[in-house]
């Protein structure tokens, strides 16, 4: 079982940047492939980011796309989401997970507690 902690979250204005980062302990982190997930008040946790485990094919989600980067580090066994030009609609908290390479929620087995990102307009 992997163990899965996220952190970077915070206010930050229209416009502005920031970098949540997912610590993953447990079993080989190299084995899964990881995602990045949000969910709004009163909504549906929804899909962002997906990278395999070797890091050769990434998939965002089409508000995500042009806008967020994630990439992956197995030296240190953490995984990365780079949000540029944020907008209020991204105010959401953001959950890192593993699992199988997939848009699809249910295909993630391990999923961190969550990091809260507001977006000031």
């Amino acid at each position: 079982q992997v163990h899965l902690v996220e952190s970077g979250g915070g206010l930050v204005q229209a416009g502005g940047s920031l970098r949540l980062s997912c610590a993953a302990s447990g079993r080989a982190f190299s084995s899964y492939d990881m995602a990045w997930f949000r969910q709004a008040p009163g909504q549906e946790r929804e899909f962002v980011a997906a990278i395999t485990w070797r890091g050769d094919k990434t998939n965002y989600a089409d508000s995500a796309k042009g806008r967020f980067t994630i990439s992956g580090d197995n030296t240190k066994n953490t995984v990365y989401l780079q949000m540029n030009s944020l907008k209020a609609e991204d105010t959401a908290v953001y959950y890192c997970a593993a699992g199988a390479y997939s848009p699809n929620r249910d295909t993630y087995g391990a999923w961190g507690q969550g990091t809260q990102v507001t977006v000031s307009s």
